[in-house]
């Protein structure tokens, strides 16, 4: 089947400066796709040529296989969710929602009954005749979604949209977004810097990168089998040290850090050799904490240190355990079941973790 969006070498120059360089991917129909990345990758240039706001350099963009360089943004088949949203406050929200028919000219009847049929889609019937002021955060974001949604767009853009939105409601509309893809059957391309949203929504992400897609996969992908260093240290939390490597057997290796742990790992990425520098990568909660030294006796990485700070935030609480030599400080996440939930700030403890779990990647590679 045609994917329903296809950009083919995308090239984005500013004067000297190369937004996005030479990116190519595709996307499937009814898919939820996330571009994530830092402030400035080039992510949200990459938005804008799709939506026809940019032509790209060099390159190519096709919708459902068809090229759509050259055509104007009001006659492309997407259309895009901004992060402030964009509804016109003096009008109702039926009229904000079937707005865009208004402008095609489609008949009085044909907008109501499209614009009923969008209400109950987005679960929010019978509230038409009321005031976009009327609305919480939440409902004025579902409104947006269908007054883009009632012109059946090939692809939705969204460039950020939970961005204004408080920490609880952004949790609760990482859920309700993806439930609304599913229930319009509609492609969306998602544009964040929070990799949170991309991971919970997502069924394909692309990470970004100074212009270039470092990798493109599901969030598991991402997550347990980063692609470069840059995509292990970006996405989800984590330890990193950085070092040189001492041994090699096979996938496995040893690396001695910068300030004299020994620690394994498995490479990744560029194959690396004895003596290479390197970077090693473990999350938190791939440690295994323990009352004593011999529950860890099957791990290759076991350390004893000292508390040096708790961070406690309910099921995901951590703490900061410090070396006895004081060189490092790592994150440990605590077990769920409260077995330690009494630990204090100075209190000793031991932890290990497989040298499979550690992600080592070239130093200085993307």
């Amino acid at each position: 089947m045609t994917p329903d969006l296809e950009c083919l070498n995308l090239v984005k120059r500013f004067g000297d400066t190369t937004a996005v360089d030479t990116v190519s991917f595709d996307v499937p129909r009814g898919s939820f796709f996330s571009i994530l990345g830092p402030s400035g990758c080039g992510k949200t240039t990459i938005m804008r040529m799709i939506a026809g706001f940019l032509e790209p350099t060099s390159g190519d963009i096709q919708i459902r296989g068809r090229s759509v360089l050259n055509t104007p943004p009001n006659k492309r088949p997407v259309n895009m969710v901004f992060q402030h949203l964009a509804l016109f406050p003096m009008m109702t929200i039926a009229e904000n929602i079937g707005y865009g028919l208004r402008r095609k000219g489609m008949p009085r009847d044909e907008i109501a009954r499209k614009v009923d049929e969008a209400l109950e889609r987005i679960g929010l019937p019978g509230i038409g005749n009321r005031k976009v002021d009327e609305l919480s955060g939440g409902q004025k974001q579902r409104v947006a979604i269908a007054r883009c949604m009632v012109l059946e767009p090939d692809v939705l853009l969204l460039d950020e949209p939970l961005g204004a939105l408080d920490l609880k409601l952004r949790e609760r509309m990482k859920v309700e977004l993806k439930a609304l893809q599913a229930a319009f059957d509609t492609t969306f391309i998602y544009i964040t810097h929070d990799q949170s949203e991309a991971l919970v929504m997502s069924d394909q992400i692309a990470v970004m990168n100074n212009g270039r897609f470092e990798q493109i996969g599901s969030g598991q992908d991402l997550y347990y089998r980063p692609a470069s260093a840059f995509v292990a240290g970006f996405v989800g939390d984590t330890n990193r040290w950085s070092g040189q490597v001492t041994r090699i057997e096979g996938d496995e290796m040893e690396i001695r850090t910068d300030s004299g742990l020994l620690l394994r790992g498995a490479s990744h990425g560029r194959p690396l050799s004895a003596g290479d520098s390197a970077q090693i990568f473990v999350r938190p909660e791939a440690i295994r904490i323990a009352h004593d030294t011999e529950e860890l006796s099957h791990f290759d990485n076991r350390m004893t240190g000292r508390v040096a700070s708790l961070l406690f935030n309910g099921a995901a609480s951590r703490i900061i355990v410090q070396d006895p030599d004081g060189r490092e400080e790592i994150e440990v996440n605590l077990p769920q079941s409260g077995e330690f939930a009494g630990l204090k700030r100075g209190a000793e403890v031991h932890i290990g973790w497989s040298g499979a779990q550690g992600n080592c990647f070239a130093a200085g590679v993307r």
